[in-house]
C-alpha cells in the first residue's frame, strides 16, 4: 500500500532518478556476473595446467610464468570490461539526462501555462517545444485558450447587456411601484371616503325612516289601511332591512357585538310580523311552524337579525306568487335548525348563492350583498349552513347551538 502511494505521487525527476539507479544496478550485476564467469574459467585453466606432469625444473618454472601471465591477462580483461561498462553507462546517462531535461522543459512549459491560465490568456509558442507529442498538445491547449477567451468576451458582453437591462427593469419597476403606491393611497383615500359617506348616509337615513314608520303606525290608528299605504309600508320596511345591512357592514369592524340569551321562538315571531306586510304585498304568505318548547340560544341579536332578515327577504323576493314560505324551528340533539322553505325557481349553483354580488337572476333588484353577509356571520359564529333546491322546494337551513345543552 505504501509503495502504491509512492508511485501515485511520483514526479518526472524522481522517475528519472529511479531509472538511472535501476540501470546502474543492472550494469553492476552484469559486470559482476561476467567477472565471476571469467574467474571461474581462470581457475579451470589453472587446474588443467597443474595436472600436466613435468619432471624438469625448466618446465616447472615455465608453468609458473604462464600462471602469472594468465592472471595479469585476467586483471586487464576485467578492468577493460568494467571500464567499457562505465563508459557505456556514462553515455547512456548523458543521453538520458539530455532527453530528460528536454522533457522536463516541455512539461514545465505546460505547468507554467496552466498556472497562468487562471489569470492570463497567453498561448504557448510551439517553437519552444522539442517533442512532437507535446507540440500536438500545444495546438489543443491554444485552441482551448482561444475558445475560453471567446466565451469570456461573450459572457462579458452578455453581463454588460444584462446589467443594462436590469437597470432599465429596475427603473421601470421603481416607476411602477411609485405609481402603485400612489394608486394604493388614492384607493385607500377613496375607500375611507366611501366608508365615511356610508357611515354618514346610514346615520342620516335612520331618522327619516323611523319618522315614516311611526307616521304610518299613527295614521293606521285613525284610518283604515289601503293598498297605497301598504305599498309605502312594504317599501319602507325593505329600505329598513337594507339600512340594517349597511349599518352592520359599516360598524362590524369598529364595535364588539356582544352575545346575549335570545328566545329564538319570540325573535322569529317578531321578525315575521315585521315582514308580513312586505310578503303579503308580494302575494306571499308566511307559515311559521313553532315548536312546543321554548328554545334559547346564546347569540348576538344584531347578527341574528341579519341572518333571519336576509333569509326572509330573499324568500320573499324569489318565492313564486301565491305560494307559502314555511318557517320552522326543529330541535336536533344539542342544536336547533332554523329552516326556511318555499317553492321558487331552481337555484342552479347552490355553492355560489352565498357569494357577495352573485345573483342568478340579473333582472332582480339588489346587489347580492345580503346572503354574502349571512355567510360571513355564519363562518364567524360556526353556524352550519345548507341549501337545497329542486323544482318542488328550495330550502335554506341554519344550525344553532342550543343554550344549556
Amino acid at each position: 500500500m505504501k509503495i502504491k502511494s509512492i508511485f501515485q505521487n511520483i514526479t518526472i525527476k524522481r522517475a528519472n532518478l529511479f531509472t538511472i539507479l535501476f540501470i546502474f544496478l543492472l550494469t553492476m550485476i552484469f559486470v559482476t556476473l561476467l567477472v565471476d564467469e571469467m574467474y571461474k574459467d581462470y581457475e579451470r585453466a589453472l587446474q588443467q595446467s597443474s595436472l600436466v606432469k613435468s619432471d624438469t625444473f625448466s618446465d616447472s618454472k615455465k608453468l609458473e610464468q604462464n600462471k602469472k601471465k594468465l592472471k595479469a591477462l585476467l586483471v586487464k580483461t576485467v578492468l577493460a570490461i568494467m571500464t567499457l561498462s562505465f563508459i557505456l553507462f556514462g553515455v547512456f546517462l548523458g543521453f538520458n539526462t539530455l532527453f530528460n531535461k528536454l522533457l522536463q522543459r516541455d512539461t514545465q512549459t505546460f505547468l507554467d501555462f496552466f498556472k497562468k491560465a487562471v489569470d492570463h490568456d497567453e498561448a504557448i509558442n510551439p517553437n519552444t517545444i522539442f517533442f512532437q507529442d507535446f507540440k500536438d498538445m500545444v495546438g489543443y491547449a491554444n485552441e482551448m485558450v482561444s475558445k475560453i477567451n471567446e466565451q469570456k468576451k461573450s459572457l462579458k458582453e452578455l453581463n454588460l447587456g444584462l446589467e443594462e437591462r436590469v437597470k432599465k427593469k429596475t427603473a421601470a419597476l421603481l416607476e411602477i411601484n411609485k405609481n402603485l403606491e400612489e394608486e394604493k393611497t388614492f384607493s385607500q383615500d377613496l375607500l375611507n371616503a366611501q366608508k365615511e359617506f356610508l357611515r354618514y348616509t346610514v346615520h342620516e337615513t335612520n331618522t327619516p325612516l323611523s319618522v315614516i314608520l311611526t307616521s304610518i303606525e299613527l295614521y293606521l290608528m285613525k284610518h283604515p289601511k289601503d293598498r297605497q299605504l301598504s305599498k309605502i309600508e312594504a317599501a319602507v320596511k325593505n329600505i329598513f332591512s337594507i339600512y340594517d345591512d349597511l349599518s352592520y357592514l359599516v360598524k362590524k369592524d369598529q364595535i364588539e357585538y356582544k352575545k346575549t340569551v335570545i328566545n329564538l321562538n319570540n325573535f322569529l315571531n317578531s321578525r315575521i310580523d315585521f315582514f308580513t306586510e312586505v310578503a303579503e304585498f308580494s302575494k306571499i304568505h308566511f307559515n311559521f311552524i313553532s315548536p312546543d318548547e321554548e328554545l334559547y340560544i346564546y347569540f348576538n341579536e344584531t347578527k341574528l337579525q341579519r341572518v333571519v332578515d336576509n333569509t326572509l327577504t330573499n324568500a320573499i323576493k324569489y318565492t313564486l306568487p301565491g305560494e307559502n314560505v314555511y318557517i320552522k324551528l326543529v330541535k336536533v340533539g344539542a342544536y336547533v335548525e332554523f329552516i326556511v322553505s318555499s317553492r321558487s325557481k331552481i337555484i342552479k349553483d347552490t355553492d355560489k348563492v352565498f357569494e357577495a354580488y352573485y345573483r342568478e337572476e340579473k333582472s332582480r333588484d339588489g346587489f347580492g350583498l345580503g346572503l354574502g353577509l349571512v355567510k360571513s356571520i355564519c363562518e364567524e359564529e360556526n353556524i352550519e349552513v345548507s341549501v337545497t333546491s329542486s323544482d318542488k322546494l328550495t330550502t335554506f337551513s341554519y344550525k344553532f347551538k342550543i343554550m344549556g345543552d
